[in-house]
């Protein structure tokens, strides 16, 4: 099975390609230049890299979040398009299943993180590779509320980590365990692992996955709400 798969969910934009499953290329970057200039440049290159193309794939996987709107938007709209010019199948892989999955085995639980900016986190729980809680965004402070009562350690991961490793560090202690530089991030090859056995959808069916309205929306909501 062949797999392109896309992340511009957080500020890594990446693009991996999985063939017959082996990781045939992977690239990340994390520069100056916005993912719009980074992205189709990478999926260039992974399609020049393996020899293969468009047309070899059979599946196209997209991280569709949850993270930062406009990223997600973005990677969302650009597997989309390739699916539908090229008829393939589509894969909405979750941000932090691929980033729990990326952070390997860990003798307790499994904290990945997106930065959801105003104080809080997008994050879930994770223990021997399974989830035992949903994705929702939360306040730091609550967060670590709740993980003292289940007196584990815990290893943090994804952007939010990196964004807030002080004061997660200051509210949990020595309970606190972080992952290293290189698997902080969220790795595309991760995503198209997890593409391989997940439920396909055509390029309708491949939506953004959200936690909470965007800022556009929330403050659309709230003025309709003034002059009602």
């Amino acid at each position: 099975m062949n797999i392109l798969a896309l992340d511009t969910s957080g500020p890594t934009c990446g693009v991996a390609l999985l063939s017959e499953g082996a990781v045939r290329f992977s690239c990340t970057a994390l520069n100056k230049k916005t993912h719009s200039v980074n992205l189709m440049p990478m999926v260039d290159a992974a399609f020049t890299a393996t020899g293969l193309s468009l047309t070899d794939m059979d599946r196209l996987a997209c991280v569709v979040g949850p993270g930062s709107f406009t990223g997600v938007r973005l990677g969302v709209s650009t597997v989309k398009g390739l699916a539908h010019g090229s008829g393939k199948p589509c894969v909405a892989v979750n941000a932090l299943e691929a980033l729990a999955l990326g952070a390997g085995r860990f003798a307790g639980l499994v904290c990945p993180m997106q930065d959801a900016r105003a104080g809080q986190v997008y994050a879930a729980l994770f223990r021997d590779g399974h989830r035992i809680g949903p994705d929702e965004p939360i306040a730091l402070t609550d967060l670590a509320e709740r993980l003292r009562g289940m007196g584990e350690p815990v290893l943090f991961t994804g952007d939010g980590m990196i964004a807030h490793r002080e004061r997660v560090a200051a509210l949990l202690g020595e309970r606190a365990v972080f992952a290293s530089p290189a698997f902080a991030s969220l790795r595309p090859e991760i995503a198209a692992e997890l593409a391989v056995n997940a439920e396909t959808t055509d390029y309708l069916g491949l939506m953004p996955y959200y936690l909470r309205a965007p800022s556009a929306e929330r403050n659309r909501k709230l003025m309709e709400a003034q002059h009602a």
